[in-house]
């Protein structure tokens, strides 16, 4: 079998993949594990939905294996370096929901900032605009840069801050936002826009260190995993006031239960990874998901030694906005 699809996808995409190669659909595999990884034995390639984690043990039962693609954002329940190992290509786009959610996060900030009122001069409580605020934006997706242009019509200050971007890197300039170290960002944004791809190393990375500095009143919005926030220190700078408001698009389960330290914040909102996805962002990804697909699958190897492993981490950023069949 060429292709497993377990992600239902867009018809036409069906249509043209089916036309070219032998393939199954099987979204009911997607909440059947032990199903699902029976399936795989002789599957060359398969679409998986964000629901379905595929780490090393899954891959023991897809020997043929050599492509695994995901249409929608979320890649954390892949095994990146499992896959590397097996020589399995993941096949994303890293910029197919970059509009979206560049979209999404000024729709949240624009809500935040007007909705969550602060104290005028005149002693007032009023809401404030987008215009003349400084904006801190952690971590440099291709989202960012989205985020950037929309936020230049606004009159909006752009400053960001990224582990794996040197102040002298030419992206900087490039999508007109100012590099910062991640305490100044902090202690300088009125609106804090947490993107930083999440890793176990920046697990908690925003803390006491960092969120104790916040700028007064900052409103926080992030479409980040919500492990990169240290819970205790975020619901102490929402309790007491430090962050005026925050909107999650991404929380952990469990974590607004009465036991953890987010429970009962009334100025925090959670929506559940709504971001990225759009039908015009998930029709990108998927046509750019297609014809990698397509690509590998055209390649038929003489022996192990012809497949090129997958770095961890790197992901296939397929320019998909415009493309069709």
């Amino acid at each position: 079998m060429d292709l497993l699809v377990v992600d239902p996808l867009d018809a036409d995409v069906m249509e043209w993949l089916g036309a070219r190669h032998r393939l199954a659909y099987a979204p009911e595999l997607a909440y059947e594990t032990r199903e699902f990884r029976r399936a795989l034995y002789n599957v060359r390639s398969a679409i998986v939905p964000a629901s379905v984690t595929v780490d090393a043990e899954t891959l023991e039962f897809a020997p043929l294996l050599r492509a695994i693609g995901r249409v929608s954002a979320g890649a954390e329940n892949i095994d990146f370096a499992a896959c590397e190992k097996r020589g399995i290509e993941v096949v994303r786009s890293r910029t197919a929901s970059a509009r979206a959610e560049a979209e999404f996060t000024i729709g949240a900030m624009l809500s935040l900032l007007r909705r969550v009122p602060v104290r005028s001069a005149d002693g007032s409580f009023t809401g404030r605009e987008l215009g003349g605020a400084t904006i801190g934006l952690v971590g440099m997706p291709p989202a960012a840069r989205s985020i950037a242009q929309l936020l230049s019509g606004f009159g909006a200050r752009v400053i960001g801050y990224d582990p794996a971007l040197h102040a002298s890197d030419t992206v900087w300039p490039l999508w007109q936002v100012e590099p910062a170290g991640l305490r100044e960002l902090v202690e300088r944004s009125d609106v804090l826009c947490v993107q930083l791809p999440f890793f176990s190393r920046y697990q908690g990375l925003l803390g006491e260190r960092f969120l104790a500095r916040c700028k007064p009143n900052q409103v926080l919005v992030s479409t980040a995993h919500s492990g990169l926030f240290d819970e205790r220190a975020l619901a102490s700078a929402l309790r007491s006031g430090r962050i005026a408001a925050a909107w999650l698009d991404s929380l952990e389960p469990g974590a607004l239960d009465p036991d953890r330290p987010l429970h009962g914040i009334d100025t925090l909102q959670v929506t559940p990874c709504i971001a990225a996805t759009t039908r015009e962002s998930r029709q990108r990804s998927a046509w750019a998901v297609a014809r990698r697909i397509d690509e590998l699958l055209e390649f038929v190897p003489r022996s192990a030694s012809d497949f090129i492993a997958t770095v961890p981490g790197a992901l296939a950023d397929l320019e998909a906005a415009t493309w069709s069949p």
